[in-house]
């Protein structure tokens, strides 16, 4: 979620690796933000993307670092102004492998 309750929708271009229910999200994947209520001086400035700032540091799939539950992104708005964290409120199961 961005911090004016937007919700993000991850949409990966990773077609080989997958875990639980869905192919494992990484940073350079899309992450788009629908809902934001965000305004600054009264008019709508909503948060629309996520950029990842800190990934996984000990996990990666096809060639970029993943994401877990203490990566960082920051919400942005159309014109990139940073506008706040992103919030992760759920994430795939614990995943191992060789």
């Amino acid at each position: 979620m961005c911090p004016h309750g937007g919700t993000v929708t991850a949409i990966t271009s990773n077609a080989r690796v997958s875990a639980a229910s869905g192919y494992v999200v990484r940073a350079s994947d899309t992450f788009t933000i629908a809902g934001c209520s965000f305004n600054l001086g009264g008019s709508p400035h909503p948060c629309l993307q996520v950029k990842w700032v800190q990934a996984d540091q000990h996990s990666t799939a096809v060639g970029d670092s993943t994401l877990n539950e203490d990566s960082v992104g920051l919400c942005v708005a159309g014109d990139q102004a940073a506008q706040g964290t992103g919030m992760i409120n759920s994430t795939q199961p614990r995943v191992s492998g060789t």
